[in-house]
């Protein structure tokens, strides 16, 4: 099922897009939080975002930018906005289609169905991977936090997928050289070692600090809060 991000600060309006958009058998939600879209739509892992421009805080430009780099996902702004200035600052930001207010609602959902055929009926959909803040887009391997681009070897790229694939799980280390061995990388214990080591430092580097938590005789898991042991 299609997901749905909906990201419209006006409730009355949000949530009659999101009960238009479920009647037509897709799935949705409202963004709560307008302080942290990025990581609310990391969590969601959406098909599609739907963005008004005017948003407390931040407005949909930002946010707009913000998703474009760690994600295609296709966006489409909806707002009242709609002189020719707001709908090409929209395009140049990186949205894919602008549908001004008020609209009608079935004029909405044809432009999402078109979208979505255009956006997935030839290509698969690239999630991305969110905890603490931290992005992984796994289309292209890459990791943000905080607006910086962490660059990851390909052993450290496995690795971290493998633990943010398992959240809340312990990974053990056999598993994870299984992982390594898959791209043809034969790591032994030690090898294994080392990577996970240099992987920790990167991310120590860049604020995330005990991101990778060590639970002896058993193997590593993502921490689910700084400091956990």
């Amino acid at each position: 099922m299609y997901k749905i991000l909906i990201v419209e600060d006006d409730a009355g309006i949000a949530q009659g897009i999101l009960e238009r958009v479920e009647s037509w058998g897709l799935s949705a939600r409202c963004v709560r939080d307008f302080r942290n879209v990025l990581s609310e739509f990391a969590q969601y892992d959406p098909h599609l975002v739907l963005m008004d421009i005017a948003l407390p805080f931040y407005n949909g430009y930002h946010w707009c930018s913000e998703i474009r780099r760690v994600s295609k996902v296709p966006i489409i702004f909806i707002s009242s906005a709609s002189d020719n200035m707001n709908i090409v600052m929209a395009m140049n930001m990186g949205g894919d289609d602008f549908i001004a207010k008020p609209f009608d609602g079935s004029v909405l959902i044809a432009k999402i169905q078109a979208m979505l055929r255009r956006s997935y009926d030839f290509s698969g959909h690239v999630p991305v991977l969110e905890h603490r803040g931290a992005l992984l887009n796994t289309g292209d391997a890459t990791l943000t936090y905080q607006e910086q681009s962490i660059e990851l070897t390909k052993n450290e790229y496995r690795i971290l997928l493998t633990l943010m694939e398992n959240k809340g799980r312990v990974v053990s280390r056999e598993r994870l050289m299984e992982r390594l061995w898959e791209t043809d990388s034969f790591v032994d214990d030690n090898t294994l070692t080392v990577n996970v080591n240099r992987l920790r430092k990167k991310l120590e580097g860049a604020g995330l600090r005990d991101f990778i938590a060590t639970k002896i005789g058993a193997g590593y898991m993502i921490a689910e809060a700084s400091g956990e042991e």
